[in-house]
C-alpha cells in the first residue's frame, strides 16, 4: 500500500524533485499561494519519474509493452533506415505517453541488444506521423534469444521532452520487461516485429513490462 502511494523514483528525477522542493520552500516563505501552485508542481515531478516494479508474463513467445500510454496507431511499415531495414515490413506499433504516464521503459522480449543508434532532431507533438523521422529519437534493435527475430524499439522525444535517457549497452543480454531507460516529460515509443499475431488495439491503454503487444 505504501509503496504504491509512494513509489520509488527514477534517478533522473532527483535533481529535478530537489530543485521543485527548494524551490517551493523558498515561494512559500514570500507567497502561499504561489507556494501551493509550486507545490502540486512538486508533486506532479514527483510521480512523473516514478519508477514502480512491473511484472511481466516471462514468456517469450509473447511480447510486453515497451511503454505506458495509449496506442494510437498499428500498421505495417517498412522498418527504420537508420538500422538499413527500411527493405524489410514490419508491423509498428506506437504508444503515446502523456505528462501523466510513467516514463520509464522497458524491452518487450528477452534478448541481446544488437545496436544502439541515437539521431538527435526536432519535438514535434510525438502523436504526429512525421515525429518518427524529424523528431529526437533513439533506437534499439533487440535479438530475440527464443526465435532469433529482430525487435525494434524507438523512443521518441515529443513536444515537451528534450532527453531520451538510455540505459543499456550494445551487447547487452535483457530480460523480458527490464529498463532500458526513458523520456523526460512527454513522448513516444514505438515497436517493429513480425511473425506475430498483434494484441494491441488502437485507443488501448497499456502498461509498460505487463500488456500484452504481440504473441506467436
Amino acid at each position: 500500500m505504501l509503496n504504491s502511494i509512494f513509489p520509488k523514483i527514477h534517478k533522473e528525477g532527483y535533481k529535478f524533485l530537489a530543485i521543485s522542493i527548494l524551490a517551493t520552500f523558498l515561494t512559500l516563505l514570500l507567497s502561499k499561494f504561489i507556494g501551493f501552485i509550486l507545490l502540486v508542481l512538486t508533486i506532479w515531478v514527483y510521480y512523473f519519474f516514478r519508477d514502480p516494479k512491473r511484472f511481466p508474463i516471462n514468456d517469450d513467445d509473447f511480447l510486453v509493452s515497451p511503454a505506458d500510454g495509449l496506442i494510437t496507431s498499428v500498421s505495417e511499415q517498412s522498418g527504420p533506415m537508420e538500422l538499413q531495414l527500411e527493405n524489410i515490413t514490419f508491423t509498428k506499433v506506437s504508444v503515446f505517453m502523456n505528462v501523466f504516464n510513467c516514463h520509464v521503459n522497458r524491452v518487450p522480449v528477452s534478448g541481446k541488444v544488437e545496436e544502439i543508434n541515437y539521431k538527435p532532431g526536432k519535438f514535434l507533438n510525438a502523436s504526429l506521423d512525421k515525429a518518427s523521422e524529424e523528431n529526437e529519437r533513439n533506437y534499439y534493435k533487440i535479438k530475440c534469444n527464443k526465435t532469433g527475430e529482430e525487435i525494434i524499439i524507438v523512443q521518441i522525444a515529443g513536444l515537451i521532452a528534450r532527453r531520451i535517457v538510455c540505459e543499456v549497452v550494445q551487447g547487452q543480454e535483457l530480460k523480458q520487461g527490464d529498463r532500458i531507460g526513458m523520456i523526460r516529460f512527454g513522448s513516444r515509443v514505438d515497436i517493429y516485429f513480425k511473425n506475430k499475431k498483434t494484441l494491441a488495439q488502437i485507443g488501448q491503454n497499456v502498461v509498460a513490462g505487463e500488456s500484452l503487444i504481440a504473441s506467436k
